[in-house]
């Protein structure tokens, strides 16, 4: 990268955090002249994409946050004060909560990838790497709409997707066009179409995982088509995603899992390096009160790995943080895949997550024997030598195992939200989530809530006119 083009683009960076802060009155009255600040070449196009700070991280927590993989003490919860007031009230699923950071840093992703097309319309796709600049913009934008979609939108239903409210769906860097919800129908098309044109113009796979590839935007369209129970499709995706990348990391020979669960020099913090060898995308949330000296894992979910089951060890730790009021017999997850140590939470795509898409969508589609083939492909990675292969009854306890493993393997990767909010259109999987371990008793989420769908900033929606979400 020449180094007249690097300052540019730091220069445009700058332009656009101001842009976007959304607190700044200034900014909410008056639009910034960005005439003279914008990427004028494929190699500034790079840079911009490459901005990992904006591009892969800060991604949504809140629908984390407010799902029953943890919970907070009374001395943790004291402590927070007036510190984090979005997400305290995100925790106890207040009606009037707001997550303005949650919306404002995917938007940026979309601005970022809706500038690198505009700027790419110029050029030929016959320019060296043009192909790959406008297949990831493609690929972030579809990202970062999937994640607004996951907390600011009703799910996908067929009988009813044409008429509910889903996002606005910028699609060009335009300040001056006004956002305007679409719907729930619309969102998905749009998600999907992002997701497909991608596969065509990337490739197979990259260098470094931050890096959009074909393989992503399979694991990508997988995830999409679960959510919104289109099995069949879903099943495709995965099945094209794994002839591309179907690597597991052993956890019984990884020289890099811990042994114990208490802390020492040699376990404390992240089990695993960022990178590893299963991530086919690399993508994380905000930081904040999910990280290890705040988050208690939930006693059932913890209870529920066996003592064989390797994860157990893997994934978390003994509480060791009196201030807390952790301790002896409370856990602490340590398990994320981007091996930060402070709350960053891995919440891009893995293999580990493919082949449960795979395993679901088989069982959902009538092939039972399918379904735990992959399963158990992935559990023989998970479990000691004692494991022995599952098998099933019939489809719905095929079901039952799939959605089981699903939860606990992928625990604190950002989709159990998405996850509630799918399976309460099921009686035989819909849960109501309590806050039962603080002295203050807190009104339960029932399924179907319609807290489930997150209100809209109100700084947006007094700046746009869109319909806010009811309560």
């Amino acid at each position: 990268m020449k180094t007249k083009h690097y300052y540019k683009v730091i220069v445009i960076l700058c332009v656009l955090l101001l842009t976007f802060q959304l607190s700044c009155k200034k900014y909410l009255d008056q639009k910034p002249d960005l005439t003279k600040a914008v990427p004028e070449t494929l190699a500034d196009c790079q840079v911009l994409l490459d901005d990992y700070n904006t591009m892969n991280t800060s991604y949504p927590d809140h629908g984390e946050v407010a799902a029953d993989n943890f919970y907070l003490t009374d001395a943790t919860w004291a402590g927070l004060g007036y510190s984090n007031p979005e997400e305290k009230d995100n925790y106890i699923w207040s009606p009037q909560g707001q997550h303005t950071k949650q919306w404002l840093n995917c938007y940026k992703v979309v601005y970022n990838s809706n500038l690198v097309l505009q700027v790419l319309e110029k050029f030929s796709a016959n320019n060296e790497n043009y192909n790959t600049l406008k297949g990831s913009a493609l690929f972030f934008r579809g990202f970062a709409f999937y994640q607004v979609a996951q907390l600011f939108a009703k799910d996908y239903l067929a009988s009813s997707a044409e008429t509910d409210l889903g996002i606005p769906l910028r699609l060009s860097p335009d300040l001056d066009v006004k956002s305007e919800r679409t719907t729930v129908k619309q969102t998905y098309h749009q998600i999907i179409k992002d997701f497909t044109e991608a596969i065509d113009l990337l490739p197979i796979k990259t260098n470094i995982p931050s890096r959009p590839s074909k393989a992503a935007a399979y694991a990508a369209l997988a995830r999409t088509y679960l959510t919104m129970g289109d099995y069949s499709n879903a099943h495709k995706m995965a099945t094209e995603c794994l002839k591309l990348h179907n690597t597991l990391i052993n956890y019984n020979e990884s020289t890099s899992v811990p042994t114990k669960t208490t802390i020492s020099p040699d376990n404390y913090g992240g089990a695993f390096l960022r990178f590893n060898a299963e991530v086919i995308f690399q993508a994380t949330s905000t930081p904040g009160i999910l990280n290890e000296f705040q988050a208690v894992v939930d006693q059932d979910l913890y209870d529920s790995y066996k003592a064989s089951d390797k994860r157990k060890i893997i994934f978390f730790r003994e509480g060791m943080d009196s201030w807390t009021g952790m301790g002896t017999g409370t856990f602490i997850f340590k398990g994320s895949y981007d091996g930060d140590t402070y709350g960053s939470l891995f919440i891009g795509l893995a293999t580990d997550e493919i082949y449960l898409i795979r395993a679901e969508a088989s069982t959902r589609t009538g092939n039972t024997s399918a379904a735990m083939m992959d399963l158990n492909t992935l559990l023989r990675k998970r479990y000691d030598a004692t494991f022995v292969d599952r098998t099933a009854t019939d489809a719905f306890n095929a079901l039952e195992q799939i959605l089981d493993e699903r939860r606990k393997e992928l625990v604190f990767r950002g989709g159990r939200w998405t996850d509630l909010k799918r399976l309460n259109r099921d009686s035989r999987f819909a849960v109501t989530l309590r806050r039962t371990k603080n002295t203050i008793s807190y009104s339960p989420l029932l399924p179907h809530d319609l807290r489930y769908i997150m209100l809209i900033p109100q700084q947006v929606v007094n700046t746009t006119g869109m319909q806010q979400n009811p309560r």
